[in-house]
């Protein structure tokens, strides 16, 4: 199963459902595709189990369940996924087709990237290429900085 998340931005991001539903019309997305749309739930697709939002227990299970993860931008939604072991292909949401008020989820995808955590999906008409890495595709584990900023902040403040 391969789940799409789009985040709870009240932006639509539709470009990427339809470069998902691209893929399934072409044959190379054969299994099941559900999607947490958000605000993006005005998307029709026959092919694609699409939720505003799903409870956070159920999405969990979700997560779990899936074999990729295709997700905007989003740290906490790339995060989730890397904690999951998940394969993760992410996506900018832009300002330019009004999916964000500025574009700093590219920032975001180029610095997980980089690391070796995420697939970067830059060219939407490239999705094909971006699910075939992902059979080889073996992601950096994730470690969290989290003790090391609330060490930092709690010396600041002590």
């Amino acid at each position: 199963m391969i789940l799409v998340t789009l985040g709870t931005q009240d932006k639509k991001f539709t470009r990427l459902l339809e470069a998902v539903q691209k893929q399934i019309d072409c044959g190379n997305i054969k299994e099941e595709v559900i999607v947490q749309a958000g605000c993006t739930s005005d998307f029709k697709s026959k092919d694609m189990k699409i939720f505003d939002l799903i409870p956070m227990e159920k999405f969990d299970e979700l997560i779990s369940e899936c074999n990729i993860l295709i997700t905007h931008g989003g740290v906490g939604s790339i995060i989730t996924g890397l904690k999951a072991d998940k394969k993760v292909i992410a996506a900018a949401r832009l300002k330019e087709f009004g999916e964000h008020t500025n574009d700093h989820q590219l920032q975001i995808i180029e610095s997980f990237s980089k690391k070796g955590h995420i697939i970067a999906l830059d060219d939407f008409n490239s999705l094909d290429k971006k699910l075939k890495e992902t059979k080889t595709f073996k992601p950096k584990k994730y470690k969290s900085n989290t003790n090391k900023f609330i060490k930092l902040i709690e010396k600041e403040i002590g």
